[in-house]
């Protein structure tokens, strides 16, 4: 079997005295969905934090891409080939969406030398108007003026930009209404078949679970679960639990 794109290796991540992670190993293997689920409070957050070097482990390693990511800074792991798509998607809301969608072109924020493992997309602007209309049609918008669920496009709009190989997705859906979550899911399932990985962090469970190829369940700085969407549907001691669902009923 080929190597994982990331391999998450037993880590312990702390924040200040406060134990959050404590030994979480996972992989995502390229062109997956791996979500995270969990209760608030769990470490679900954390662990993108971790992966994308912002707050980074005290024990344990991330690897990504065959390399290890001890010591190295948020900047360079991004310019490796990592995007994120932040909580509450942190878009400049003073300027455009042009503007917004442009900022990983930007010569402080450009890649050196990753490839695009032979498949995936390679996204531009135009490409990334093409596959978000409704921010087309709202260029010179200025950001703050968009709805919830336009930030959240143009949130991944602009991981997107950067043509990664992974991208750290944190709540998606969180704040949207039910139509904007099914666009959510829509566009998640259009990443994975543009060859895109990504590790995505999500309460909503029945989104996670028409997404995912690969489950993890996190309670309390662990993982308690580890497996596929059909075989966390059956496990329902553990659906009861650690995420309040009933069968394959939604969060």
């Amino acid at each position: 079997m080929s190597e994982p794109l990331l391999s998450v290796r037993e880590i312990h991540t702390y924040y200040g005295d406060s134990y959050v992670l404590q030994g979480v190993s996972l992989d995502v293997p390229a062109g997956a969905v791996v979500a995270i689920l969990g209760r608030n409070g769990m470490g679900k957050t954390t662990l993108i934090r971790s992966v994308a070097g912002l707050t980074p482990p005290r024990r344990g390693d991330v690897v990504f891409k065959g390399r290890s990511q001890r010591g190295r800074p948020p900047y360079a792991i991004a310019q490796d080939g990592m995007a994120i798509v932040p909580q509450g998607r942190r878009i400049f809301r003073s300027l455009s969406v042009r503007e917004n969608l442009l900022l990983p072109t930007s010569r402080l924020a450009r890649r050196g030398g990753a490839g695009d493992g032979g498949r995936r997309t390679r996204w531009d602007l135009d490409g990334v108007l093409a596959e978000f209309p409704q921010l087309a049609e709202r260029i010179e918008h200025a950001g703050g003026a968009l709805s919830g669920g336009e930030q959240q496009m143009l949130a991944v709009g602009r991981a997107l930009m950067a043509n990664p190989d992974l991208i750290l997705m944190d709540e998606p859906s969180e704040g949207l209404a039910p139509r904007l979550v099914q666009q959510i899911e829509s566009i998640m399932t259009r990443l994975r078949a543009h060859g895109h990985a990504v590790l995505l962090v999500e309460q909503n469970f029945a989104l996670a679970m028409a997404v995912a190829d690969h489950v993890h369940v996190v309670a309390a700085g662990r993982l308690v679960f580890d497996g596929t969407p059909r075989e966390l549907a059956a496990a329902t001691a553990v659906l009861d639990q650690h995420l309040g669902v009933a069968g394959k009923g939604d969060s």
